[in-house]
């Protein structure tokens, strides 16, 4: 399957992309060499091969939850910009 100049002005139009007439060509060129690599990929036989999502074997260390002692409140505001009431103040970023 090749991808042409006009698929690509298609999905930009639906995309709201504006688009000139070298982004377009260049964008096309670039997709079908993807589509290309992507089929000499398909040819490479994986047969026996178990299907992964990482190339290491990825395993999440879990540590038992357990309260232990902080920081003090005063030793965690000590550099902070600004505190009010023993927390930090910061600006506010939403309305209401």
């Amino acid at each position: 399957m090749k991808i042409t100049r006009k698929d690509v002005e298609h999905v930009a139009l639906l995309s709201r992309l504006e688009m000139g007439e070298a982004e377009s060509e260049k964008f096309t060129g670039q997709l079908n060499a993807i589509l290309d690599y992507v089929e000499v990929l398909n040819k490479v036989d994986t047969t026996g091969i178990e299907p992964t999502a990482h190339v290491l074997p990825l395993k999440n260390i879990m540590r038992p939850d357990e309260t232990r002692p902080s920081l003090p409140r005063d030793l965690a505001l000590a550099n902070a910009p600004e505190q009010e009431d023993g927390y930090f103040k910061v600006p506010k970023i939403m309305e209401g």
